[in-house]
């Protein structure tokens, strides 16, 4: 079965199409107004090997805040659709990432309970890449965290560029969810909770 989504969301701020494919080749296609964010969106389709079809308006004549935050709900909702009752899959992944002179570390639990943690090179305050406020990568992740319902903890160990900074977290994500989607061919279907559900 195609473990596809797709969501729409409409609001006075923002109007946002996304398509979900699981199991694709790791493309990112669509429009995105915000630079910086469609190229961090970039890194988690391809190391997450998820196809994501993203279509974005909003009003970042004011700022980013809106896109980026509606953003992470529909991707988060298209994570938590396209997953169906999580049948077979490993649930958890964690993955660590070297990036010059910057040690990353995301580890996801897709168990249908939202919680976010982030410990590590301060991200905010620390202006902006283009038109992206830097503080906007944790409103990303916290949003997306809630609306895939799963736990999501990011551990920067350390760094200083911060650019890399950044593009690690994102990589990261993209690696974690790869392994947390997969599918367990010793599973067999099986929901991969001894409660028999993860909701």
């Amino acid at each position: 079965m195609a473990r596809i989504a797709q969501i729409e969301r409409k609001t006075s701020e923002t109007q946002i199409r996304l398509a979900l494919n699981l199991d694709g080749k790791g493309v990112l296609s669509g429009e995105n107004p915000i630079p910086f964010f469609a190229h961090m969106l970039g890194h988690v389709a391809k190391y997450s090997l998820f196809d994501i079809e993203l279509f974005l308006r909003g009003d970042i004549e004011i700022d980013c805040h809106h896109s980026v935050e509606d953003t992470a709900i529909v991707l988060g909702q298209a994570l938590s659709k396209a997953l169906g009752n999580k049948a077979g899959i490993f649930r958890y992944g964690s993955f660590t990432l070297p990036m010059d002179e910057v040690l990353t570390t995301v580890t996801v639990d897709l168990s249908g309970r939202p919680y976010f943690v982030y410990r590590g090179e301060p991200l905010k305050p620390m202006g902006k890449f283009g038109i992206y406020d830097s503080e906007l990568t944790l409103e990303f992740l916290h949003k997306l965290s809630i609306h895939a319902a799963m736990n999501l903890h990011v551990q920067v160990h350390y760094g200083e560029n911060r650019h890399h900074i950044h593009e690690s977290i994102f990589k990261a994500l993209g690696f974690a969810l790869r392994q947390a989607v997969a599918l367990d061919a010793r599973r067999s279907g099986e929901i991969p909770s001894t409660k028999g559900t993860l909701s």
